[in-house]
């Protein structure tokens, strides 16, 4: 029976600040099933975080317009959606099948497979090329239909924002092939970042060959993308390491006779993840120009704080979950922000803003008892810290009675940023500022 309705688009929601695209992970319904308001009809998942989209309304789905495992832009359509204006049945055609080629992300759902699909062009072109450059997936399709090698996308002058490659350059590109081999690149546009050609042949990745017995483990979604960013960002940012150990001595008997109390008037653990970014916070007010950013040859220097903390989940991939203005929030604040963003991002509950727009990044490796560690800059960030482990250790104590010998509380701080942008006297004050704010913690700090 046919029926009237009331038809809309539904489209990918804005998810926050450089999101650009989602993957579509599961259909939560099929075509033709009923739907209330609000009701989640589709899972999706960016480079940060998973999410769903709600209906809008109480109605039907009429039609799916992606398939699992496609990758779809911010607002494109994905799905028809209809209210009846009467009462009948709608036939609907099968949702369009795929073969899903990874497992599920944060939240841990597995994309469904139902039957296979031909394999997208994205899957001979990389996402990020050996320059650190980002492919779109239209820009990958149109490489693939044309034949282009990644190596000729290098060598593509980028118009689009940070240098990207856009379908108008690439196929401005295609006539000026000559047998497949790449032309010179143009001098990129003023404000848009420098990319450097890659050979046109270089060493190869060694083979690996499994040995008998061996387990072959493939890589979930989110561990690919957190291997693509960790690799780009080394090739983005020449990195530099400094280090200064504190004696945080005062800091860890004052946390260790305020905790029970603390816990018990605000509802709070009291960890040192908060004191960290405290400290942090108030070294970044006094050095501003490790809170930037890069944009070719332009320096951007952001005005709000917003500290991302590296999270391990219980997959054992990361995630980074951003404190915004941290310098505005007290201690208890910035407890109960850490303990909430940390316990969220374990069971897979953080929105899609709470990951992005971070303009500095702290892990604290001394979670896991390591000593110290040489963190990667989280981009487009130029700096982050480490925090290792406190241990116990004789130290030399200088008093006006002369030196003595003690048991002090100790710890590492590594600092890694971009030498484009930081060179290592503002790198290593920096560090070391941050180590002075822990060092003179008193005894008597209020919270």
């Amino acid at each position: 029976m046919l029926q009237t309705m009331s038809q809309i688009e539904i489209l990918l929601p804005k998810m926050g600040e450089s999101v650009a695209e989602a993957t579509i992970i599961k259909w939560l319904k099929k075509e033709g099933d009923h739907v209330e308001a609000d009701e989640p009809i589709v899972e999706i998942a960016t480079d940060k975080v998973d999410s769903e989209v709600p209906a809008p309304e109480a109605g039907t789905l009429l039609k799916c317009l992606v398939g699992e495992g496609d990758v779809v832009k911010v607002g494109q359509a994905i799905a028809q959606f209809g209210n009846a204006a009467a009462t009948g049945a709608v036939k609907a055609d099968p949702p369009p099948a795929v073969t899903a080629t990874a497992s599920g992300g944060g939240n841990g759902h597995a994309a469904s497979a139902t039957a296979p699909v031909t394999r997208p062009a994205s899957a001979d072109v990389p996402r990020t090329g050996p320059s650190g450059k980002f492919y779109s997936p239209l820009v990958r399709n149109i490489a693939k239909s044309e034949g282009l090698t990644v190596q000729e996308l290098e060598v593509i002058a980028g118009t689009g924002q940070g240098g990207r490659v856009t379908k108008k350059d690439i196929l401005d590109y295609l006539p000026q092939r000559t047998g497949g081999a790449p032309v010179p690149a143009q001098p990129a546009q003023l404000g848009t970042t420098p990319q450097p050609s890659a050979p046109a042949s270089g060493p190869s990745t060694p083979a690996v060959v499994p040995g008998e017995g061996d387990e072959l483990i493939e890589m979930d979604r989110m561990r690919r993308l957190i291997a693509d960013h960790m690799v780009m960002s080394k090739r983005t940012s020449p990195h530099v390491t400094s280090f200064v150990e504190a004696d945080v001595t005062n800091l860890a008997l004052w946390r260790e006779k305020v905790k029970k109390a603390f816990e018990q008037r605000e509802g709070e653990k009291l960890t040192f993840t908060p004191i960290f970014v405290l400290a942090i916070a108030q070294a970044i007010k006094e050095m501003p120009m490790v809170n930037v950013q890069v944009d070719g040859y332009t320096i951007i220097r952001k005005r709000e704080i917003n500290i991302g903390m590296a999270t391990a989940l219980p997959s054992g991939n990361l995630i980074v979950p951003v404190i915004r203005n941290a310098d505005q929030l007290n201690l208890v604040g910035l407890a109960k922000k850490v303990n909430d963003l940390a316990n969220r991002a374990r069971l897979g509950k953080l929105l899609p803003e709470e990951v992005s727009g971070g303009t500095y990044t702290i892990t604290n490796v001394g979670t896991f008892g390591n000593v110290l560690g040489t963190p990667v800059i989280n981009q487009p960030q130029v700096a982050i810290m480490a925090m290792g482990a406190i241990r116990k250790k004789p130290a030399v104590i200088e008093t006006p009675q002369g030196d003595l010998i003690g048991i002090r509380h100790q710890m590492f701080l590594s600092h890694s940023y971009d030498h484009r942008v930081v060179d290592g006297a503002l790198g290593g004050r920096f560090v070391r500022r941050v180590a002075d704010i822990l060092e003179a913690w008193s005894m008597d700090q209020p919270w």
